[in-house]
């Protein structure tokens, strides 16, 4: 028997030993710039999560950080598309936050406070009940709606210590689409 924890991330079978898989990405390595530039999803996809894969199927490391790292890399990646000059949320999500932050301005700037809060290397999302949570190292999480790698690797090569700048670009290149399937 097969099941899926998420659609993107995680495919176990009773019969044989548990695999994971770095899926592919919905775009090529290009077409995440100036957000997020080739060279960096080529160190964050090609080698850092891509690691995590690896060594999880191989039985090196540890099994619960490299499988939790898998798993959340895979949603992040999935949640991207090409940057767009107004991209706002509709539809599920829009009334998603909305209904918790009064407006997607009030959440973007609540979320830029509690990111700014985290000290290391940490993630950050929206969680299904409305809140904004963070995850520190790798965990995986039922409740992820929206994920935001807060780890050096996601923004050093393109920002240096500039996080704001790094967050502020993310919102230009999320795939509201997928964001939104994941509020139900």
């Amino acid at each position: 028997m097969t099941y899926n924890f998420i659609k993107w991330a995680l495919v176990e079978s009773t019969n044989e030993p548990k695999t994971l898989e770095l899926y592919d990405l919905p775009y090529s390595r290009t077409d995440l710039d100036p957000s997020i530039s080739k060279e960096t999803l080529d160190v964050h996809y090609g080698k850092l999560a891509k690691g995590y894969v690896d060594r999880y199927n191989a039985g090196e490391g540890d099994p619960d950080f490299n499988e939790a790292g898998a798993y959340l890399h895979n949603i992040l990646f999935a949640q991207y598309k090409k940057p767009e000059s107004s991209n706002s949320p509709t539809g599920a999500i829009l009334e998603f936050i909305e209904k918790h932050f009064k407006s997607f301005n009030n959440f973007v700037e609540k979320f830029e406070v509690e990111a700014m809060k985290l000290q290391g290397s940490n993630w950050i999302y929206l969680a299904k009940n409305g809140k904004i949570k963070s995850i520190p190292n790798h965990q995986t999480r039922s409740d992820i709606v929206l994920l935001i790698d807060w780890w050096e690797h996601a923004w050093f090569l393109d920002y240096g210590s500039d996080k704001k700048k790094y967050l502020a670009n993310q919102w230009k290149i999320i795939n509201w689409e997928i964001v939104s399937a994941r509020v139900h």
